[in-house]
């Protein structure tokens, strides 16, 4: 099995929506996302059985439209000004976010989860997806600025962080020994993936 990456390099986004009381109310008669990040063990029709990052094991259904997104490799020279990237990062003393990682989104789908919020990767961590301003080298690496609809992010990229982008996937990379991040909402008390994101050619995505 593909050995799943140390919490210090793992990604992977998800967004918590402000709202009105009346919005927040409505919102908390549906169905909450649950993310599921680990490597499959094994694939039974469309019941995928999942080794998560803490140890347990959850079986996940798929439906026959789920979307698949594959994740590469790739380098910081692919984040230039223009990019509309994912950031997970860690708050600093000085008001920026340090990066645990970065993914960065196609064309197609800028504007994806747009803002800066709370994420449930590491106590206190956040995502902010936003378009880069600026690309500066800085004493500790490599220095962005992001900005977004309502305000902008100062992000610090230590040598080292890992950078993948994302790509069109199917569910032919959905096989043993994948390492996947799945977000799903519970139906009929079975987790039910909405979208998954899988690691291409081997790699294990930075989850």
């Amino acid at each position: 099995m593909v050995q799943i990456v140390s919490t210090s390099v793992r990604l992977f986004a998800g967004s918590l929506l402000a709202g009105s009381l009346l919005i927040s109310a409505a919102s908390a008669q549906q169905p909450q996302p649950v993310r599921i990040r680990g490597a499959i063990e094994a694939v039974d029709g469309s019941v995928l059985t999942i080794k998560t990052r803490d140890g347990d094991e959850r079986k996940v259904k798929m439906t026959d439209n789920v979307t698949v997104t594959g994740i590469a490799r790739t380098t910081m020279a692919e984040v230039k000004p223009g990019s509309y990237i994912g950031v997970t990062g860690m708050p600093q003393t000085d008001g920026s976010q340090k990066a645990i990682a970065i993914h960065i989104f196609p064309e197609a789908m800028r504007g994806t989860g747009e803002g800066h919020y709370p994420f449930d990767f590491l106590p206190n961590s956040t995502m902010t997806n936003a378009t880069v301003a600026e690309v500066a080298a800085s004493s500790d690496g490599q220095k962005l600025q992001l900005r977004y609809k309502g305000g902008e992010q100062t992000i610090v990229v230590p040598p080292g962080t890992p950078i993948v982008s994302l790509r069109p996937g199917d569910r032919g990379m959905l096989v043993p020994g994948a390492v996947v991040s799945v977000t799903a909402q519970e139906v009929d008390g079975q987790p039910t993936a909405m979208r998954i994101s899988a690691g291409r050619n081997g790699f294990a995505p930075p989850y």
